[in-house]
């Protein structure tokens, strides 16, 4: 079983949740997951280029971070760099969803109209439907790509704000004290 769980994971070019495993393979799932965690810990046991994590809700082959800059050359690729305005935009948005543009532009104090569509461009977010408010604004929230290209394996695996002020460190800015609930939904 593991054999084939890794060939699956091998051919497929984003996370394969284990249920849609367990279908194929016509097991239990519980059967998929015992043998994932042994996976696990076989790689773990003798590091390889490549390692087996959660995300996005289900599981994928990954390239060892430590390896990227090998991986660019071989793909003659420059990393997926955000402008800042990109990367507030979508921490408001992964931290607030579902969140109204003017909710975004409120918090960021200055029109966020193209960053948004960028965002929405690039599959990072999304459009979850229109509040039921006056003017029925779109509202956004974080999708699977999203979920996939940080490595979170659901929105709860968000740094908390208590965490993401000490990753900032001093100097650095610092999410204000009314900042981004920690409400999560919205997301596939």
């Amino acid at each position: 079983m593991k054999l084939v769980i890794e060939g699956l994971l091998f051919a497929s070019p984003e996370a394969v949740k284990i249920d849609r495993m367990a279908d194929i393979l016509e097991s239990e799932r519980g059967q998929v997951q015992h043998a994932l965690q042994e996976m696990m810990a076989d790689y773990g046991a003798r590091p390889r280029g490549f390692v087996l994590e959660e995300v996005a809700g289900g599981v994928q082959l990954r390239t060892r971070p430590e390896h990227g800059e090998w991986i660019r050359r071989l793909n003659r690729t420059r990393p997926l760099r955000f402008s800042r305005a990109a990367m507030e935009t979508l921490a408001i948005i992964a931290y607030r969803q579902p969140a109204t543009r003017a909710e975004i532009e409120y918090l960021r104090g200055v029109d966020s109209g193209s960053v948004v569509k960028t965002l929405l461009d690039r599959r990072l977010i999304r459009i979850l439907g229109k509040k039921d408010v006056a003017g029925k604004p779109l509202i956004y929230g974080t999708t699977k790509e999203f979920l996939t290209l940080f490595g979170l394996r659901d929105l709860g695996a968000l740094p908390t704000l208590k965490e993401f002020s000490e990753l900032a460190g001093e100097g650095e800015a610092r999410p204000e004290a009314d900042g981004p609930s920690t409400e999560k939904k919205g997301t596939e």
